[in-house]
């Protein structure tokens, strides 16, 4: 590491225009990156899509579709209302958009007094068809007391992508001002307060045009526009307020060659650790065949790896060429460590380590309680901001076309298939026996099939009917419900608010033999198949963030407990975490709505949270066994790496909870929950774990904490010679 930092020195020039090409170079395609980005990421290939590719390849379903919620004021009377939703619909005919166009008028359910509705269906995915959705645009026009508004899938996807690009530039107006305000007070002076702004802004911009690159291979989500700078701008800062910080300590006694290098060979050494950390923390989510965790690895691990790579190249070849000018335009006097706050916050702590231990515990344990009343949910058009009027529209066509009892229930599409014709009486007998079954079931109120539309319980009788009876009586039903050896048929639960008895519902009807083979779709099958791989592989990935963060930091400080202490107090801070963000959203205090917990949330402050809180534990364990190697003493060493490194942590956690806390204003909920989560256990972490737990506890364990396999690793200080 002492020879890299070397090297960059001497090649200083070089390295800064390498950097400056792929700046440009990488810059250009990360602008091009929102284009190619669509759909929630929630996209799995289980027994849902092929239901759904049944579906829609014999049954005739379309891929997708897009509502037309038409309204009219009072004073609008009813002929104008019914000529303005005719011209619309006579527009859209002459445009030739979309595959099937359903008037209001074809059907008398789609019209309620002041309101109507129709449908557009579409032969292409959601995430496609942006260009049908600007030709829409183009063709609708509200009038005086007349409106009407689009919404669906394909609306709200698209919704979600401008919504995911505004809350992206909000929260960097928010967060990178007050990050740069911290890191004044950090540093005394803007020269070196802004270089962490910058290598935040090249790693993010350096990775969105690389992630670019991975669009030819992978659907990539729009969530990565949140998470990739979310993740980035923190991360990258903090190694830059780490390397900053050596560096300016170092040039104090040292040439400006002899800073760069020992800086590299120590935070550098610091920032391979924790980035480690951190990256493997991420790919513990490949685990879960998801496409927003497949997203969010693939995007997280690059940051993470460009991020370090700037931080070891770019910031100490920009740090050589400043030299001594770092300290230029200084406007807070830096004060000597030994007489700071934290040195005296870090011998107060030592000198009660007992209290300071309990009182740590009973604050994280206090967060826990919360925790066994969380409720997941996969994030739908709750996560748009409420102005949004496609959101507004699908909520008044709920409140006016879907029935109050219907609101409540959840329905399952089932396809069964048997061998030859449905028709036949023998394969009829077994369909109706699965019916019968599930007429039965606690949790079913209705089950719609041939026999409920024509009102005929008998197979015979429905075998006549549909072979024999007259085409347009039997027609619509035949074409609805059967093609050749299967038939479709729709499952309404009433399970409650929530989708949980759904889940287990449509799980244990899915291991069942039903006599014939059945493939089950609908929302509540595509919840239980996504709820089903979270829970069944993201075991496996906590697995290897524990096993392999052992490994890492055991070999980072050979010590046994160091890294057994730091993985069981990540998992409590991050317990603690939960259980308030489930306070603050799930049960709606601090002035928030009452809104479920988005599935991702759990996982993903997991993954993130635990490598990134790695950095601060590898940040001050490395001080302190710098200080316990040179003078063998536990309890000094502990005070003297509190006090050297409590106000980098310190201003590290503050930008992280600023760059991720800022996404709290703003409107995609998801994104909302994961920014505030964050924050809280990175603020947890920086201040009840790493300022006092830590220290506490290494303070009662003595040199056992640096025991290693039947040895202490310590080295004695070396004699000096007397000069000759």
């Amino acid at each position: 590491m002492q020879k890299l930092g070397g090297y960059i020195y001497q090649k200083r020039k070089w390295v800064l225009v390498f950097w400056i090409i792929l700046i440009l170079l990488l810059g250009f395609f990360a602008l091009k990156l929102p284009a190619v980005l669509s759909g929630n990421g929630f996209e799995y290939k289980g027994e849902y899509n092929q239901t759904r590719n049944i579906l829609e390849q014999e049954f005739g379903h379309p891929k997708s579709s897009i509502i037309l919620v038409f309204e009219k004021n009072k004073t609008v009377s009813d002929d104008n209302f019914k000529k303005f939703i005719l011209d619309i619909f006579d527009k859209i005919t002459t445009n030739h958009v979309g595959k099937q166009v359903i008037s209001p008028f074809e059907r008398e359910e789609m019209i309620a007094d002041n309101y109507a509705y129709g449908l557009i269906t579409f032969n292409k995915n959601a995430e496609s068809l942006g260009k049908e959705i600007n030709q829409l645009k183009a063709l609708l026009e509200n009038k005086k007391g007349l409106q009407v508004t689009m919404t669906g899938e394909p609306i709200i996807v698209q919704d979600l992508n401008t919504a995911s690009q505004e809350d992206l530039a909000k929260a960097e107006m928010i967060g990178l001002p007050i990050a740069l305000i911290v890191l004044i007070l950090a540093f005394g002076g803007l020269v070196s307060a802004s270089l962490p702004i910058v290598i935040g802004v090249v790693s993010i911009l350096c990775t969105m045009g690389t992630v670019y690159f991975f669009s030819y291979g992978a659907d990539l989500t729009i969530f990565i526009l949140n998470i990739v700078p979310m993740i980035g701008l923190a991360l990258s800062i903090d190694f830059a307020l780490l390397f900053i910080n050596r560096y300016k300590e170092e040039l104090k006694t040292k040439s400006i060659q002899s800073a760069i290098e020992i800086s590299v060979s120590t935070a550098g050494r610091s920032i391979i650790f924790s980035g480690l950390c951190v990256f493997i923390g991420l790919s513990a989510l490949w685990f879960i065949k998801i496409d927003i965790f497949q997203n969010v690895a693939l995007g997280g691990m690059t940051v993470v790896l460009l991020s370090a790579f700037c931080a070891l190249t770019f910031l100490p070849a920009l740090l050589a060429v400043l030299g001594t000018k770092i300290n230029k335009l200084s406007l807070l006097p830096v004060r000597d460590e030994q007489t700071s706050i934290w040195h005296r916050f870090a011998k107060f702590v030592m000198r009660r380590p007992i209290l300071m231990t309990i009182t740590a515990l009973v604050i994280l344990l206090s967060g826990l309680v919360p925790l066994k009343e969380m409720i997941l949910a996969i994030p739908g058009t709750e996560s748009l901001p409420p102005n949004y009027p496609s959101r507004d529209a699908l909520e008044t066509f709920k409140d006016h076309f879907v029935a109050k009892e219907k609101r409540d229930e959840k329905k399952v599409t089932m396809v069964l298939e048997t061998k030859g014709s449905i028709l036949k009486i023998n394969n009829l007998e077994k369909v109706k026996k699965v019916i019968n079954a599930l007429d039965t079931d606690v949790l079913v109120n209705s089950v719609d099939s041939p026999f409920s539309a024509i009102g005929i319980k008998d197979v015979k009788q429905l075998n006549q009917f549909l072979t024999y009876g007259k085409n347009a009586k039997n027609a619509p039903i035949s074409n609805y419900y059967i093609r050749d050896n299967k038939m479709l048929i729709e499952v309404y639960l009433n399970t409650g608010e929530h989708s949980s008895k759904a889940r287990q519902w449509v799980s244990d009807w899915s291991n069942k033999d039903l006599g014939l083979k059945a493939s089950f779709g609908g929302p509540i099958k595509f919840e239980q198949e996504i709820f089903s791989e979270i829970f069944q592989k993201a075991p496996y990935g906590l697995l290897l963030i524990v096993i392999s963060t052992f490994v890492i930091l055991m070999g980072a400080f050979r010590s046994i407990l160091i890294p057994l202490k730091a993985i069981l107090m990540n998992m409590l801070s991050l317990g603690c975490t939960f259980g308030i963000v489930v306070w603050i959203f799930q049960k709606g205090h601090l002035g928030v709505a009452p809104v479920d917990i988005a599935l991702i949330l759990p996982v993903f402050v997991f993954t993130l949270v635990f490598g990134l809180s790695m950095d601060y534990e590898v940040f001050l364990i490395s001080r302190i066994q710098e200080f316990y190697l040179k003078k063998g003493d536990n309890s000094e060493a502990t005070i003297s790496g509190l006090t050297y490194t409590s106000k980098i942590i310190t201003s590290a956690a503050a930008i992280m909870i600023v760059v991720t806390g800022a996404f709290a204003f703003t409107g995609v909920m998801p994104v909302k929950q994961l920014g505030v989560g964050i924050a809280i256990a990175i603020f947890i972490d920086a201040t009840v774990v790493r300022m006092v737990l830590v220290p506490a506890l290494m303070k009662l364990l003595g040199d056992w904490n640096w025991w290693f396999f039947g040895k202490e690793n310590r080295k004695q200080p070396r004699s000096k010679k007397k000069p000759a």
